[in-house]
């Protein structure tokens, strides 16, 4: 605990979406003079300002100004502020340090941490986590990248109690002490390369989660991803692998339909997969990681056990929204990367009428060839990425572009047939006509309700081509 580091000092936060203005209670409460700077106009934040000036915290929108950096100690960072703005080069030449708010946050705890990254699964399995620490009467709470910001939970949670954050490479760049005690990276496939100029910064903003943790700490890494084995030789910590697809010394595997555990020279049959409540591979190996970190906790095999029975999966997830005239509507609008539009592809049965788009990460689409080739009835376009996406899979199936997301939902019912699935997994960011990804999903969840309570039948619409 280092308040010390926060009372009395002049601090300044960039960024007034979620995690900024938890960052900016948390400093205050701490006794911080804190100010806190957007480049979004004001009328974007009207909550945000009203919150800010109730706590006589001093603002600014629509750009960073001198007031950033001017007396300042340190600034701390929101994950979405891009690290080569003016600003910020303003403040290294002038000697002020800027770092991630999950670094300050965490000069706030003496809980143990529980830290999960990796390009895809990660609030699923820090969800899962949760559950099984609840299942078990642990003291816990879920936060980080998952839309609880580790500011808002930090002082909720006593010193044996268990911090479960979703920690995404942004948030981690700008870390300094910060330590997990049982980091664990899913898997690393390309993501943000639209702010990383390449695979390898990627992957090293990632490896940042274990650079701290000493032979007393945990990494829980999967075995069946390659970049992510990369990693087994980093750090001074015990490392802990899972599988899906061959068995293990130590860690979490599958064996003939179980799902095992091997740890401390016991062996335990925890659960047969059919019973697991998340469908699909990728939840499978989501399932694995959970279990890997809960028995390295000593979490009880029953809890475990529990948990994953119980769990059916997070909001914008594969989230089944309602079936209109025989079409099924599923949410996948957490589906922010190629990657998981891979998965989602895998994951229904059922002839799909694809809504993608956004802003583009840097992915590369033409990956989905195949399943598009496969699964894929037709696709209709949204957003920034529409044109890229359609000349990587447009040859393959009809395509069709669509000015907003609640005319997509209407085209895709349009285009449908009874027993078909209209399935919103973007594979891009939203932020080019959304708040966020959440965001994104309830408008979509919102439109096919429309469409159900109006008891409309499927009517072809043209859509542009």
């Amino acid at each position: 605990m280092r308040k010390d580091r926060i009372i009395g000092k002049r601090i300044s936060v960039l960024g007034m979406a979620r995690s900024g203005l938890a960052c900016a209670r948390l400093l205050k409460r701490t006794g911080a003079e804190v100010f806190v700077s957007d480049v979004e106009p004001q009328e974007s934040f009207s909550d945000q300002t009203n919150q800010l000036k109730a706590l006589g915290i001093d603002f600014e929108t629509g750009g960073h100004t001198s007031k950033v950096v001017r007396g300042k100690d340190f600034i701390v960072l929101s994950p979405g502020v891009p690290l080569d703005i003016p600003i910020l080069k303003q403040a290294q030449d002038l000697g002020i340090p800027a770092l991630s708010e999950i670094e300050v946050a965490f000069w706030l705890t003496d809980s143990k941490i529980i830290g999960i990254t990796g390009s895809n699964g990660k609030t699923t399995t820090v969800t899962l986590v949760g559950e099984m620490l609840k299942q078990d009467q642990r003291e816990c709470r879920v936060g980080g990248n998952i839309g609880i910001p580790f500011s808002d939970v930090v002082e909720k949670v006593s010193p044996d109690g268990l911090l479960v954050l979703e920690l995404s490479s942004f948030q981690l760049e700008r870390i300094e002490e910060f330590k997990p005690y049982v980091s664990s990276v899913l898997n690393i496939t390309p993501d943000h390369l639209d702010r990383h100029p390449d695979l390898e910064s990627y992957m090293e903003a990632k490896l940042r989660i274990l650079e701290n943790q000493t032979e007393n700490d945990f990494a829980v890494l999967n075995s069946d991803d390659e970049n992510s084995l990369k990693l087994a030789k980093q750090g001074e910590c015990v490392k802990v692998f899972f599988s899906a697809r061959s068995e293990l010394e130590q860690g979490t595997f599958l064996r003939k339909g179980q799902l095992l555990s091997r740890w401390k020279g016991a062996e335990e049959e925890i659960i047969d997969t059919s019973e697991i409540g998340i469908k699909g591979p990728h939840n499978l190996s989501n399932a694995l990681a959970a279990c890997a970190i809960c028995v390295i906790l000593e979490v009880a095999p029953e809890s475990i056990r529990k948990a994953l029975k119980d769990f059916k999966g997070v909001e914008h997830r594969l989230e089944h929204v309602a079936a209109i005239s025989g079409v099924s509507f599923v949410n996948d609008s957490k589906a922010t990367n190629v990657e998981s539009v891979w998965y989602a592809l895998q994951s229904v049965s059922s002839p799909i009428i694809l809504i993608a788009g956004g802003r583009d990460k840097g992915g590369d689409f033409s990956r989905l060839r195949d399943l598009v080739r496969e699964n894929v009835k037709t696709i209709v376009l949204i957003g920034e990425a529409k044109e890229k996406i359609k000349n990587a899979l447009g040859n393959l199936i009809p395509s069709h572009y669509s000015d907003s997301l609640e005319e997509a939902v209407t085209l895709s019912l349009g285009k449908a047939s009874g027993g078909d699935t209209v399935l919103l997994s973007p594979g891009c960011a939203s932020f080019d006509m959304f708040t966020d990804y959440q965001h994104r999903g309830e408008v979509f969840k919102s439109s096919v309700r429309s469409l159900e309570e109006k008891g409309d039948s499927p009517i072809d619409a043209t859509g542009e081509d």
